[in-house]
């Protein structure tokens, strides 16, 4: 395998990228120049993918790319980019990247994003996809036995595909399961993240664009429903999808067909849709914010899936799974949790879910001083909550406390009350942990046990953008 190469003259962001790929058995060579990894195109040499700066000394990354697309029409090129850098974004787009990943990124969504790219590159030279890189899903519990079960009555359905569950629960590694056990197992399976793209990029994404579309637009460029052709299409976080892009959607599902932006010609392309939502479509059709024919297009077959404390005896199958991983990918014996400490770990809520057990298992392997692992050796955060600073103004009876709220809810809003209820808890709990840790989203999302993206969205859905911090700049 052709390893994954890594342009960029921050020798710290070469490092975390090269470690990160390391963990999932992906080869990565680093440059710290665009005009180092040309000289390497120049000897032959030849990556899988390539993950680029857009800024560096010498030779940008928009040269590199250039150079890529003229010589080497299929490599996936995908281009790093500061905020500041949102215009130079665009035009690498445009110019035929497969994807930009904004800086700071979530080192999680980064390693997702290559593995994408390397799944289409296979696809497009003949190989079928590795499977041996796609997680398991792991569980014995009821509520997850449940999905087993839909997962095999589906095996030989095409049919769409809605699944609800909140961030971190798997709903990725569901939709892949899915189309791995489909059909179209053969067919290419392409995931994207619509609230992740910008929404004046995101037409393009989905359905291509012609050469001369906008200005820009150099080459001809096939969207992800020409590029999932035959094989299916991982729609997530469909629920923030714009209202425009719902009715363009809504005509693919029923016509089959779309066209690209700029061409007059239709493309055809024979895709099974499965999409993913941490948000209650019901509601949002009912706000105006969904198109209703489309939610009933989507919601063909619906799957829920449990978050982590609906399924807490899965929690010690899923940690020593996690620390045979950490400790296989680390080099190492796994550590073993104590009795008491996969107890204590049952009780925790877990907000970020499975994804935040399997980065406690990585921090255990990597931080704590033995191999058993007891209650002392886990994250402070666990063991005590919040810090003093994060406490600060939070009712000491704080069961008391929503005893009472809900008392006053009920008589006040009755069939609203836990939805306020768990607003106004996450409400309290961002700005705590960013209160403790300085406004630093990042490190608060690391507290709180969810990604980066997740609580960027969660402060804007809550109305908590006047707190003060780094903000996007973290």
């Amino acid at each position: 395998m052709n390893p994954v190469w890594i342009i960029d003259d921050d020798r710290s962001i070469r490092w975390v990228l090269e470690k990160a790929l390391g963990r999932e058995s992906i080869p990565a060579k680093c440059f710290s120049s665009a005009d180092e990894a040309l000289a390497a195109l120049g000897n032959g040499q030849l990556p899988q993918v390539l993950v680029s700066d857009i800024r560096m000394p010498g030779s940008s990354g928009l040269d590199l790319l250039r150079h890529v697309k003229e010589h080497y029409p299929d490599l996936p090129v995908i281009i790093m980019t500061a905020y500041s850098d949102l215009d130079s974004a665009v035009a690498s787009f445009q110019g035929g990247a497969f994807e930009y990943l904004p800086k700071p990124f979530d080192v999680d969504q980064a390693v997702d994003l290559v593995r994408r790219a390397i799944t289409q590159a296979s696809h497009h030279n003949g190989a079928p996809e590795e499977t041996s890189s796609v997680p398991e899903i792991l569980g014995q519990g009821a509520a997850l036995q449940e999905v087993f079960r839909a997962i095999g009555r589906l095996s030989q359905s095409h049919a769409t595909v809605l699944i609800n569950g909140e961030s971190g629960t798997g709903k990725e590694l569901v939709a892949r399961a899915l189309h791995r056990h489909s059909p179209r197992r053969d067919a290419p399976f392409i995931a994207i993240n619509t609230a992740a793209i910008p929404r004046d990029l995101l037409e393009s994404e989905l359905f291509g664009h012609e050469k001369g579309a906008f200005t820009g637009a150099g080459a001809l460029r096939r969207g992800r429903f020409e590029q999932a052709d035959n094989g299916t299409l991982f729609l997530d976080e469909i629920g923030d999808m714009p209202a425009e892009l719902q009715t363009r959607l809504l005509r693919v599902l029923s016509e089959g067909n779309f066209y690209r932006v700029g061409g007059h010609q239709p493309v055809k392309a024979n895709v099974r849709v499965i999409a993913a939502t941490h948000q209650n479509l019901e509601d949002r059709v009912k706000e105006g914010l969904f198109r209703e024919d489309l939610f009933h297009r989507l919601n063909v077959i619906r799957l829920r899936l449990p978050p982590l404390r609906e399924r807490r005896d899965d929690i010690p199958l899923l940690a020593k799974h996690f620390l045979q991983k950490s400790a296989q990918e680390l080099g190492g014996e796994p550590k073993r949790l104590t009795d008491a400490a996969l107890k204590y770990l049952q009780g925790l809520e877990f907000p970020g879910n499975v994804r935040q057990l399997e980065n406690l298992c990585h921090w255990l392997t990597v931080m704590a001083p033995g191999q058993s692992v007891d209650i002392a050796d886990l994250p402070a955060e666990l063991r005590d909550g919040l810090d003093n600073s994060a406490r600060r103004d939070m009712p000491t009876n704080w069961s008391a406390a929503l005893a009472s709220e809900a008392d006053r809810l009920l008589a006040a809003a009755p069939g609203q009350v836990f939805d306020q209820l768990t607003r106004q808890f996450e409400a309290t709990l961002i700005r705590r942990a960013l209160n403790a840790t300085g406004g630093r989203r990042i490190d608060a999302a690391h507290l709180l046990g969810i990604g980066r993206n997740t609580i960027t969205r969660k402060i804007q859905e809550l109305g908590l953008d006047d707190i003060k911090g780094d903000s996007e700049a973290t």
